[in-house]
């Protein structure tokens, strides 16, 4: 039997800088109002670079990460892209300390290890440079429809969720 999940959800960003921790705060919400089944995993991907991005890349067969995006329109527009929509070039140089999602999706395409799908959930920040771990009132009152975002990835890949229910002892 293999352990390792098909679906991983990964929850991008600096939580030290508000918005920027945006990804990092859907997944600690969605651990915290959902129970999962064992082939989806959530992780904090943090400001995780190649060493700790590539191998979830590599391990999931879907992958679904939340990050703040800077898109077309106004802070809190909401973005749904796919793998294809990111697709890169590596360059012929690169250095191992500015590694991120996008070019570790790549490194796993050129590895032949790239998930069979990959779903990119954004929203435009409307504060990432204020040294703050609450993200901001805008974007916090948002956090609901970027899960329900989310939730929807995990429906079309077959996943049931159900709410975490809380024990009141």
């Amino acid at each position: 039997m293999n352990d390792t999940p098909d679906i991983i959800v990964i929850g991008m960003g600096n939580i030290l800088l508000s918005d920027e921790g945006v990804g990092v705060r859907v997944v600690e919400r969605m651990m915290e109002s959902h129970r999962f089944p064992p082939n989806v995993r959530l992780v904090d991907g943090g400001t995780t670079a190649m060493k700790g991005l590539l191998p979830l890349v590599e391990q999931a067969r879907h992958l679904v990460v939340v990050d703040a995006v800077h898109g077309p329109g106004l802070p809190g527009s909401l973005y749904r892209y796919s793998g294809a929509d990111f697709r890169i070039n590596i360059p012929k140089k690169i250095s191992a300390h500015d590694i991120g999602f996008l070019e570790c999706l790549a490194i796993a395409e050129v590895n032949e290890q790239a998930p069979e799908s990959v779903v990119i959930i954004g929203v435009k920040p409307v504060d990432m440079t204020t040294p703050s771990m609450s993200l901001s009132p805008q974007i916090e009152g948002m956090l609901d429809d970027i899960i329900k975002m989310v939730c929807i990835e995990l429906a079309a890949l077959g996943v049931e969720l159900k709410p975490e229910i809380k024990s009141t002892k």
